[in-house]
């Protein structure tokens, strides 16, 4: 039989379900006391059910609860290694099992207050930006037990439903250090559903003991994992003995069967190619989850407010961090916030400069402003744009810029109005689409990776990466745009590769203003992740040859041409050192241990010589310098920084 709970006015219903139909039982009856007198009262309630002239009530029209909506504890097991296995290589580490996992059928709490019905929204844990679903199969107990044999334990199981185990990703790697067992990473919901089947409806598909369902996950209607139940490590009937070991079983328990191998995302991730990832569960996204002879669920994921935050407590035992002081010479106060640095023409500055610090610029017009570039997250792009509204409810913000594609000048985006046009370089647009999700970035906050752990934190650990939905631009251009706003001239042009694949300028002339998004650090080392270096040299030339008195750079407090001359040293002085150190034939490490910064080592963030000389290495030998992703090279500029 399959049994369902369901929503009347006067309160929960119960009944079994028998084709379209639901043939309720008496008002009153609760599954879980109905499921204590065993598999026998079971039956010939439901048989009853079904002879009842009694009216019944169509099953598309019911508003399903979870069959046991507050069961009296819900244990989540781990039947199926191969869910550990791929979970332990996403996240970087060897698929090698300690022996315990061979050893003990493991198992965790949920939280019985937070079930919720096959087709009810789940909100997102709040603070979470790596919000997950676990398609898994559960058994509940019938009539109680104690110290059961695992054929025991098996006689006890009352029925089968579909489990989802809502996962906060990021939440459960932060508690991971704590060692003390699943928190707020894992209580946000658990859905069960739709229906309660009995074990003799699923007899046909019993293999070795074992129920042998095909699954299927889907998110937004795309297939992310299928399988089948029958490869479980642990059976029900061994998890349940387990559990039993001293400890009365009570009717109603639920057992998780722990993810069906690949049907949850985060087996899909690699750090190694993270844009491949099909992305964490957003505001919106609806996800599937179908098992064979148990049904479908389907449920919608909403956002959730922002959680009250809690001060941490002092560490005595933390190495405190390096003073961090951007000691460029600036034009204005190197402050945070709006400044203005021409006649209609504002710089928002973001100190010190560092990773994620970036400047922002504001061009008004009669009657109209572009911006240029949005920041890293959204609560400090929505600072900056309150910040502005004086000066755009005046002139209305009609088009933005985007200088590239990097996540500390695009991810604000989507906070922009719909009628904002954004405008980019062709260039920029195919880097942004192939960007990885930009909550992928809260890896550096809650991963442990080792001895680069402690850099990842200290440089990433301040933004919130949850909610960004990238906003492509509307409008792309490939060498030079000429803009009107609101009667004035702006000119953007792109100057790259060379921080990135594309890399704009935003010129106001008539104010001697130039907006030189990346390709100029002040007081911070430029990082060279495309290249050629001789590019950028060139692109320095030609940003003094705009005549602009005043630059706003990405990074670092407002300068003049002199600002742009220092990078351009810089750059000539990382060109001379690599050429210097391949013709005494150094390798790229050893070029590394060996570089002399001279003058450009008391720059913020002096470690990222790592990145600059590998793309001159490149540039010389690529057929003797290997090819380094992204995350290698961070980490091996965090082993620099740390020495």
């Amino acid at each position: 039989m399959r049994w369902v709970t369901y929503a009347e006015d006067t309160g929960d219903r119960v009944g079994v379900v028998e084709g379209d139909r639901i043939h309720p039982v008496e008002p009153g009856v609760d599954l879980v006391e109905l499921i204590g007198r065993g598999a026998a009262e079971l039956r010939a309630t439901g048989e009853r059910a079904l002879a009842s002239a009694a009216q019944t009530v169509p099953l598309a029209e019911a508003r399903l609860r979870a069959p046991i909506p507050r069961p009296p504890s819900v244990r989540d097991c781990l039947c199926f290694l191969d869910h550990m296995r791929n979970c332990l290589q996403a996240s970087g580490r060897s698929r090698t099992l300690k022996d315990a996992w061979y050893e003990v059928p493991a198992f965790y709490f949920a939280c019985p207050s937070t079930i919720v019905g096959p087709y009810d929204e789940v909100t997102i844990s709040p603070g979470s930006a790596w919000f997950d679903f676990e398609l898994e199969i559960a058994a509940v107990i019938g009539p109680g037990g104690r110290d059961l044999t695992p054929e025991q334990a098996e006689e006890h199981i009352i029925g089968y439903t579909i489990y989802n185990d809502w996962s906060a990703r990021d939440l459960q790697m932060r508690e991971a250090p704590l060692a003390i067992g699943q928190a707020k990473g894992k209580d946000g919901a658990t859905t069960l559903g739709p229906y309660l089947v009995t074990p003799d409806e699923l007899e046909p598909y019993r293999r070795d003991g074992k129920p042998a369902l095909r699954v299927e996950a889907a998110v937004n209607g795309r297939t992310i994992g299928s399988g089948r139940t029958d490869a479980m490590d642990w059976s029900f009937g061994e998890v349940v003995s387990y559990a039993s070991r001293g400890v009365e079983l009570v009717p109603g328990e639920v057992f998780g069967s722990g993810t069906v191998p690949g049907c949850c995302l985060i087996e899909h991730l690699s750090l190694a190619d993270p844009a491949a990832f099909p992305g964490w569960l957003r505001d919106g996204d609806v996800v599937e989850l179908t098992v064979e002879g148990l049904g479908r669920t389907r449920q919608t994921v909403r956002a959730s407010a922002a959680p009250y935050p809690l001060a941490p407590r002092h560490n005595p035992d933390l190495r405190p961090p390096r003073p961090r002081v951007n000691r460029a010479p600036s034009r204005l106060p190197y402050t945070r916030g709006l400044h203005e640095v021409g006649a209609g023409v504002w710089a928002w500055l973001l100190p010190d400069g560092g990773y994620g610090w970036s400047n922002a610029g504001l061009i008004a017009g009669e009657g109209a402003c572009l911006l240029v570039d949005t920041l890293f997250d959204l609560p400090l792009t929505a600072e900056m744009l309150d910040a502005m509204r004086p000066i755009t409810d005046r002139h209305p913000l009609t088009r933005a810029v985007v200088t590239h594609s990097d996540g500390d000048h695009t991810h604000g985006n989507q906070l922009l109005d719909g009628h904002v046009q954004i405008i980019a370089a062709e260039a920029t647009r195919t880097e942004m689409r192939h960007e990885m999700p930009a909550e992928m970035l809260t890896a550096a906050q809650v991963l442990d990776i080792g001895p680069a752990t402690p850099y990842f934190r200290e440089r990433f650990g301040a933004f919130d990466f949850s909610g960004i939905r990238l906003r492509l631009p509307d409008l792309t251009y490939d060498r030079e745009l000429i803009l009107e706003v609101g009667g004035r001239e702006v000119r953007v042009v792109n100057l790259g590769p060379a921080h990135t694949d594309a890399d704009s300028v935003v010129h106001v002339p008539d104010a001697g203003v130039l907006f030189a998004g990346d390709l100029l650090f002040v007081g911070c080392t430029p990082i060279v992740w495309s290249g050629p270096i001789a590019n950028w040299i060139t692109a320095c030339d030609r940003m003094i040859a705009t005549g602009a008195e005043t630059i706003v750079p990405g990074h670092g407090p407002v300068t003049d041409p002199d600002g742009i001359r220092a990078v351009r040293g810089y750059l000539t002085h990382v060109v001379e050192q690599a050429d210097a150190a391949h013709a005494r034939g150094l390798s790229f490490a050893e070029a590394i241990e060996t570089v002399d910064l001279g003058e450009y080592a008391a720059w913020l963030d002096a470690e990222r010589i790592v990145v600059n000389l590998h793309r001159r290495y490149r540039e010389l030998d690529p057929a003797a310098t290997p090819a380094l992703d992204q995350m290698t090279l961070m980490a091996m500029m965090a082993a620099k920084e740390s020495r």
